[in-house]
């Protein structure tokens, strides 16, 4: 791919999108005609080549990611504002510059605006609005008796990938059944190296303990094929093979076995019996149907992969507006498979635009062609209908929840006085008798929580047992680093309430950090147990100004901040845990430059504790088995520096 990048010099004028659609439907027409001449400007220099072009504003945000066959004549479209829908004369209306991106297909430009799109997230582009990483099952084969575990993320261990799954629930339900049907086992290879007896998973007939030689290399071998052929689509051979070993076990008089083998096969007939749909005879493909009603969108996705289904989830792409429905697919489809690895087939409920290049751009990733098809008849039509029932039956439950969930935000706003809140912050503190310290930030939103802006700290500078002084450096960090890096409050990383997780003593301690860094306009609550210490369930709510209010113990806002609290406390509590047990974990040996874990083991092994090997002289450090002349000394002088 080759790049070419041109921009227009940035304006110092910040255009709103509210000010550009009153002047538009007012007939002025300041702001588009220069957004017009900037567009005009890029064109002049634009080649007929395949590309993505992204459109900026006057400070360089971007504002519309968008792909074409010939840049030249695509871009020239937004010069013709006269026949742009209102929603794009209002992103011409804030255009200032345009970066070019040529690639050397149209395909591979569709593939390059997704990634762009979910890199920027630009307020004109379709957004996939859940994009977190699906969980996969992976068998690794980098082991001599591979293990089978959930994944997320990065591809990269060396193994048998199978997925997605819709939810780690689904991931997890589908282990535990894998590990009574196959045997295979799940534990780390550390685990499985220090091992001298099998674990309880062995016990409950969850693992066959090739830790300890219980099973035969060979006989494992036999296990991690049954399990690559059921999970690649051959669950009714391997089911076959598992009945014939049972009957010739139980022929032999060998119950024990056969009692085994039977529960095995009842585990296999529990994974296909979970299956809520029923997909025989379908290859992989993942089945997608839309549903809308009021102007919101709802995308409901199955996956099929070797005839099982593997879960469904229902997606609701956001920015949607003006646009047509094939449209919005075509677009959550490019960014859904810019992660997701698409399977050979996939159907739909409704036409594309551009179903043949979008297919042309998964082909590479897919392994070979890859069919996108509307199914006209037989079983194939009916997967799809049922998907299309179920987006509609989860957008009404969406807009059910919205419904009620926007009175309750609009309530709290009430109660607590503030203007249309859209970014709430929720803090605490968590630490033992003053050990591991740390505090930690929740954020939501009118539509729940947002985990991926979930922070925690370390806490560095305060006494470990002083709560007010956590609370103090935990604003004076989260803050300060806030006024460096969007000093302008125009990025949405500002929040509008700050509820604090205490009473008046940590609403004095976070006002007075607060203030000592010149912020005086964020609003804060504290949120402290009642007069019977919360057992009643009633919250006293302290503002800055020392007064206090208090909620009905029936009062749905009162549920939902107890809940943001009860959020807050729970993510605290496990960063304390995970930090806890690192530090139980730890050894001072970790502490030594250039040693390795097998170096550190041979040496605790040898002398049995860290404190025996601080106190061994070099030459006992150098009698140690696997300990080198040059680890001994490092060793030594590690402990000993004037020595």
């Amino acid at each position: 791919m080759s790049e070419d990048e041109r921009s227009i010099p940035d304006s110092p004028e910040r255009f709103n999108e509210e000010r550009a659609t009153s002047l538009i439907r007012g007939g002025e027409r300041p702001d588009l005609e220069a957004g017009v001449a900037a567009i005009r400007e890029v064109l002049a220099t634009l080649p007929p080549r395949p590309g993505v072009y992204r459109m900026q504003d006057a400070r360089g945000d971007v504002l519309y990611v968008g792909k074409a066959r010939a840049l030249k004549n695509r871009v020239a479209n937004y010069t013709q504002v006269d026949r742009l829908p209102l929603r794009l004369q209002r992103m011409v209306s804030q255009t200032r510059g345009m970066t070019i991106v040529t690639t050397n297909s149209e395909a591979e430009a569709l593939l390059l605006e997704a990634q762009l799109i979910k890199r920027f997230r630009p307020p004109y582009n379709v957004l996939l609005r859940d994009d977190k990483s699906f969980p996969f099952i992976l068998l690794r084969s980098d082991h001599d008796f591979p293990r089978i575990m959930k994944h997320r993320g990065a591809r990269k261990a060396v193994g048998n990938y199978y997925g997605p799954f819709a939810s780690a629930g689904s991931v997890n339900t589908t282990i535990n059944a894998l590990q009574k049907l196959f045997l295979l086992r799940s534990c780390t290879d550390s685990f499985f190296s220090r091992r001298d007896r099998p674990c309880l998973l062995y016990q409950i007939k969850r693992c066959s303990a090739p830790c300890v030689d219980r099973i035969s290399a060979q006989d494992y071998e036999d296990l991690v094929r049954q399990a690559k052929d059921f999970l690649g689509g051959k669950s009714s051979t391997v089911q076959r093979e598992i009945e014939a070993q049972m009957n010739a076990a139980a022929e032999a008089l060998d119950f024990e076995r056969a009692a085994m083998l039977r529960d095995r096969l009842r585990a296999a007939t529990f994974i296909q019996g979970s299956q809520a749909i029923n997909a025989e005879g379908l290859p992989n493909a993942d089945i997608f149907a839309c549903a809308e009603k009021a102007g919101q969108i709802a995308i409901q996705a199955f996956f099929i992969r070797g005839g099982q289904n593997w879960g469904h989830r229902a997606f609701f792409p956001t920015r949607t507006e003006g646009m047509e429905m094939g449209e919005v697919l075509q677009s959550f489809l490019a960014q859904f498979y810019e992660e997701v690895p698409p399977p050979r087939v996939i159907l739909l409920d409704r036409a594309l635009p551009e179903a043949d290049l979008l297919a042309e751009a998964l082909k590479d990733a897919a392994g070979g062609k890859v069919e996108i098809a509307i199914p006209q008849r037989g079983d194939r039509k009916r997967l799809v209908d049922q998907a299309t029932r179920n987006a509609t039956e989860a957008l009404d439950r969406r807009m059910a929840e919205s419904g009620s969930k926007a009175k309750v935000w609009r309530e709290m706003a009430e109660f607590l006085e503030l203007d249309d809140p859209q970014r709430v912050e929720v803090y605490d503190n968590s630490h033992i008798q003053g050990a591991h310290a740390l505090g930690a930030m929740i954020v939501a939103g009118p539509e729940g929580f947002i985990k991926n802006q979930y922070r925690k700290w370390n806490i560095k500078d305060a006494q470990s047992n002083d709560d007010f002084g956590m609370m103090r450096e935990v604003m004076t960090r989260r803050f300060g680093r806030a006024m460096e890096e969007d000093p302008d409050r125009d990025k949405g990383l500002w929040p509008d309430l700050v509820l604090i997780d205490g009473g008046k003593g940590q609403m004095s301690a976070v006002k007075a950090a607060l203030e000592e860094l010149g912020v005086e306009d964020v609003p804060l609550i504290a949120i402290a147990k009642g007069p019977h210490h919360g057992r009643d369930g009633r919250e006293i709510f302290h503002f800055p100004d020392g007064r206090e209010k208090m909620l009905p113990v029936n009062s749905p806002v009162l549920f939902h901040l107890q809940r943001l609290r009860d959020e807050v406390h729970r993510f605290v509590i496990g960063a304390h845990r995970e930090k806890r047990s690192r530090a139980i974990t730890a050894s001072p040996l970790d502490e030594i430059p250039g040693v390795g874990p097998a170096r550190k083991r041979a040496l605790l092994l040898h002398f049995g504790t860290a404190s025996r090997v601080r106190a061994a002289s070099l030459d006992d450090l150098m009698r140690a088995p696997g300990v080198s002349e040059a680890v001994a000394r490092a060793v030594y002088d590690f402990y000993h520096p004037g020595g």
